[in-house]
């Protein structure tokens, strides 16, 4: 469509890999090279985003994998999301005068999935060794790699509150007592020395499968748990403002395991595009797609006042109905054939109108339950310093009165091999400003028990044992009923916005992988954010400046709140795609970082 784009398309008939760092995705191509498959390149790229984007994520993480084997008949999902402490009840928190988890330290703790999603999709799918997929993340740990501008940004944002309440991090972020130079070489040789630990316990001169089992043994039920929850014994601050010990235990990390799931899907033309359950916020990607079917979205200029109107406008539906219905099926009824099913839609459909909307109105379901927190009054008393600010470090909030510091917010990766594998996978969790860094191993531990309610009866309300709803939200689509795409972004709240315009603009404009990477984006802040301090900002539209100043009178006189930023500010959309034996990858050039390789 485009002339020029930031970046070629990459195309090749070998295999391509496209993530949020060119590293990870340099080390993909890498086992793909060797012989492995996608499944291998993307458990090796996911380790090595744990240690040069630990602003990001960290091997105390989660991740939802999404993918379809060559050897399956259908995609299925690995939900890599860990559960709630046995101790973490509402009462538990309210005790503590909480009426929100905090989105940074102890109290957010969950079960980290990650290494037991990662590990288990080496074992059931891959071919290589736990050594063979830790190596290129214990090398960058041990012997360094070049800082990117915003991990030292955000280290020096957090730096006071390291040296006076999370000593542990100093240690780590502060080598010489200061924060370090954005491209100086940078190195956590605790997280090299954990990974040398878990590759020579894990029974090397056993099977294959035998070493992985025994590798998630060490991580869950060896000296990974005992670390994490005996450092969790001590009580440190958090942004609450007030001193908190974990409850999450030996008994939680060792009765978790990560589980296969047949993802949720619906048809959209030619495509089915399948997403994660209700335990995420994956099915407001379809509900937006069963809004906006029935519009005529390739006639709309994808950077046009129409487009972005319906959009969002579709998404403050989809995002309401999340709002009122979404948790973990295992604990709540979600009614999601009836939020994806047509007739429903279609009546939801009629409330686009010609203006923006101020409401947040879920649906109406007999038998259910509307509820939405007033999320209103939930402001955090102080945003920066001892404290250390706000939950996910994702997209600034745009409030004066609640300002974020740190942008950015997760990884993702996409892999297509040769064979016809396919995988997206979204890491992230166990950022380095969220939790005090264990010492023993050089990570710190996710904090997804911040998206829990402490408000009984509602589907999102906290329960020992409960995944939190995740916004982590990996993509796949089928075309004519083959494997075609996978793709994503990180970005909290924006992610199942962000992949949506992605989709669309690929499918209804004719853009290229690279090119509906490159294009401006926008997004909604209208409903109430999954992370602390969890505030809604209605009618809000947040988009980048690349956008003409007629688009942007248009939608100020549709009644639409406009924050413009930067012009390359908005979305980390990586997609790699594969038709008639060609493969092709793009990523997002924002933050300088995402990168596509293939051949």
């Amino acid at each position: 469509m485009n002339d020029f784009t930031t970046r070629p398309e990459i195309t090749g008939t070998f295999g391509v890999v496209a993530s949020t760092h060119w590293l990870a995705s340099s080390v993909g191509m890498s086992m793909l090279e060797r012989g492995g498959n996608a499944f291998d390149a993307a458990v090796a790229a996911g380790f090595v985003l744990q240690v040069v984007e630990p602003h990001l994520n960290g091997p105390g993480g989660d991740v939802p994998i999404l993918f379809h084997a060559a050897s399956d008949s259908e995609p299925r999902i690995l939900c890599g999301q860990g559960v709630a402490p046995q101790k973490a009840t509402i009462g538990y928190y309210k005790a503590q005068g909480l009426d929100l988890v905090p989105g940074t330290g102890f109290l957010a703790a969950v079960v980290p999935g990650a290494f037991a999603a990662w590990m288990t999709l080496l074992r059931d799918y891959g071919t290589m060794s736990v050594a063979d997929v830790l190596a290129p993340a214990a090398y960058y740990a041990s012997d360094g790699y070049p800082l990117v501008p915003r991990i030292a940004h955000d280290i020096a944002d957090v730096a006071e509150m390291f040296e006076t309440d999370w000593p542990s991090s100093a240690a780590v972020y502060l080598p010489d007592g200061k924060p370090p130079r954005p491209g100086s070489l940078f190195r956590n040789p605790a997280i090299a020395e954990t990974w040398d630990r878990i590759v020579s316990g894990s029974n090397p001169a056993g099977s294959r499968e035998k070493q992985i089992d025994a590798a998630v043994d060490l991580f869950y039920r060896g000296f990974v748990a005992e670390a994490i929850v005996d450092f969790m014994q001590t009580p440190l601050r958090d942004c609450s403002g007030r001193y908190n010990a974990g409850i999450l235990s030996m008994d939680d990390m060792a009765a978790w395991m990560p589980q296969y799931e047949r993802p949720i899907s619906l048809p959209y033309g030619d495509f089915e595009v399948f997403k994660g359950g209700p335990w995420s916020q994956g099915p407001v990607f379809l509900q937006q797609l069963a809004l906006l079917k029935q519009f005529d979205i390739t006639a709309m200029d994808p950077v046009g006042a129409e487009f972005v109107h319906l959009v969002v406008e579709a998404a403050k539906l989809a995002f309401a109905d999340r709002e009122a219905y979404y948790g973990d099926p295992d604990f709540v009824d979600v009614p999601i054939e009836l939020l994806l099913s047509e007739a429903y839609n279609a009546e939801r459909r009629d409330l686009i109108g010609a203006h923006s909307s101020l409401e947040l109105a879920p649906g109406t379901i007999e038998g259910f339950d509307t509820r939405i927190v007033d999320t209103s009054a939930f402001v955090a008393s102080d945003m920066s310093g001892v404290v250390g600010g706000v939950g996910e470090p994702t997209m600034a909030q745009y409030d004066e009165k609640v300002r974020q510091v740190a942008t950015g917010d997760t990884c993702h990766v996409d892999v297509i091999d040769r064979w016809g594998n396919m995988v997206s996978a979204t890491p992230s969790g166990g950022w380095l400003q969220s939790s005090p860094t264990v010492p023993e191993l050089g990570f710190s531990v996710t904090t997804r028990a911040q998206m829990f309610w402490l408000e009984e009866g509602l589907p999102a309300s906290l329960a020992p044992g409960k995944r939190p709803r995740t916004t982590l939200s990996p993509s796949l689509a089928h075309r004519d009923g083959k494997p075609y795409m996978a793709w994503g972004t990180p970005g909290g709240d924006q992610q199942d916005q962000w992949t949506v315009v992605q989709f669309l603009r690929h499918v209804h404009h004719g853009m290229n992988q690279q090119e509906a990477a490159d294009s401006p984006m926008f997004h909604s802040a209208h409903f109430p954010g999954s992370f602390y301090p969890r505030q809604a900002q209605p009618g809000r539209v947040v988009m980048e400046d690349r956008f003409t100043e007629g688009v942007v009178a248009d939608l100020k006189n549709r009644g639409h709140d406009i924050v413009l930023d930067g012009p390359w500010s908005v979305g980390r959309m990586t997609g790699a795609s594969v038709d008639n034996g060609v493969l092709r990858a793009g990523a997002s050039p924002r933050g300088m970082q995402g990168y596509a390789v293939g051949r």
